[in-house]
């Protein structure tokens, strides 16, 4: 059961290995909003996520005999990384099963602290089906990543320190997964003030929790799809379950691309990044609906591999209208192409790709194609450079953009 003498242990305890992680006021999403938001920054935390929390306080209820035989969990990547983080500081061996799909600076951390990763099945709910089976084989102690009382516990000391920071706070923004992180900030959150509103955040495309509350009872989706890796739960914990029913307040569900608009929200506004997932309660600011409020959301993790961070980011300059391609219809003759430069030059753009197809007709004096991407300010500047293309007879055409 979870309570508020266990909180406060689990605050005590996890303070051995957490670092402290500031509220950061964001004037531009306070501004944006109508609120007083702020950030808690647990992407900052000591193995890039809250998850060592959870780990550290549930291997600490553990018997000497438990940990000595060894632990294993399955997870996305950052429980990985707090079981490994938090093994080694026990000094007691960790066994993780990762999903294929896992980022490789998940994976690579996770070993740099000792642990033995084995990659299985294509989301969570596979690898964990696997973990559970070779805990039964060797005998290793199981660590769930989110259905179980003590690791929602220590997830919850996070609804501790933000109180203790802002105790006038009057919504957290929460993201879901499998609910382990939502239960413990929530119930917390309750236990020491009952106003206080949670609102959990989960990606569209791995609604299980907003299905599972629908329903009244935990459901399983028959897949998920999302770039939220860290969320990407088929089904919600069983035993955590009724303390959402209890304590959460509301669900929002995130689009794939809300991710990536916050994504350069996050880097361009308050020079952080943080990962897809944590980025859940960055993008439901634009969501609310009400205004005058402190509001606090929770960047749940900061890990995210390069590849990852670059297409992202290219996206996002396409969403924005940063980046876009046209294609051009121009005779073929000598200074043409040059034309068209100075028309892109003089309203300030920045061609970054340029593709000339001279087989688009089969009269090639009367139309050549040229596929031109390129730079601009955003979406009234992007216009102002078709507009000139269009008035000078190039016969411009937005199409998807291709880097």
């Amino acid at each position: 059961m979870l309570t508020l003498e266990k909180f406060e242990e689990a605050s005590e305890i996890v303070r051995e290995v957490t670092q402290e992680t500031k509220l950061i006021k964001s004037s531009y999403f306070s501004e944006l909003t109508g609120n007083r938001v702020f950030f808690k920054p647990e992407n900052m935390q000591r193995t890039g996520a809250y998850k060592v929390r959870g780990a550290y306080y549930k291997i600490s209820t553990l018997t000497e005999e438990e940990r000595n035989k060894g632990l294993i969990t399955a997870s996305a990547g950052n429980h990985a990384q707090g079981v490994a983080y938090a093994a080694h500081k026990f000094g007691v061996k960790a066994v993780i099963v990762m999903p294929t799909t896992t980022p490789l600076i998940k994976v690579e951390r996770t070993k740099s602290y000792g642990a033995e990763v084995i990659l299985k099945g294509d989301v969570y709910d596979e690898a964990c089906a696997y973990a559970l089976e070779l805990a039964e084989k060797e005998g290793y102690t199981f660590i769930h990543p989110f259905d179980d009382p003590a690791v929602a516990t220590g997830q919850g000391t996070i609804a501790m320190e933000i109180v203790q920071e802002l105790p006038l706070v009057d919504y957290i923004l929460v993201p879901i997964g499998g609910g382990g992180l939502a239960t413990g900030v929530s119930t917390l959150a309750k236990l020491l003030n009952p106003h206080i509103k949670v609102i959990g955040v989960e990606p569209s495309g791995a609604a299980c929790m907003k299905a599972s509350l629908e329903k009244g009872e935990v459901v399983g989706l028959p897949s998920v799809n999302t770039i939220a890796d860290g969320t990407a739960v088929q089904r919600p914990g069983e035993k955590i379950f009724p303390y959402i029913q209890e304590n959460l307040d509301e669900i929002l569900t995130i689009d794939d691309d809300e991710l990536i608009v916050a994504f350069l929200d996050m880097v361009e506004n308050h020079k952080m990044i943080v990962e897809n997932s944590g980025l859940l309660t960055v993008a439901a600011l634009r969501h609310l609906d009400f205004k005058n409020k402190k509001v606090v959301s929770i960047l749940s993790g900061g890990n995210m591999d390069v590849i990852t961070m670059s297409s992202v980011v290219q996206h996002g300059l396409i969403q924005r209208d940063r980046i876009f391609t046209v294609s051009l219809l121009i005779p073929d003759k000598p200074g043409e192409l040059v034309r068209v430069a100075s028309i892109i030059s003089e309203n300030q753009g920045n061609v970054i790709k340029l593709d000339h197809n001279q087989f688009v007709s089969t009269n090639r004096n009367a139309a050549v194609e040229l596929k031109i991407t390129m730079e601009a300010y955003g979406t009234d500047h992007k216009n102002q450079i078709v507009k000139a293309l269009e008035k000078a007879g190039c016969r411009p055409k937005v199409i998807r953009a291709s880097l």
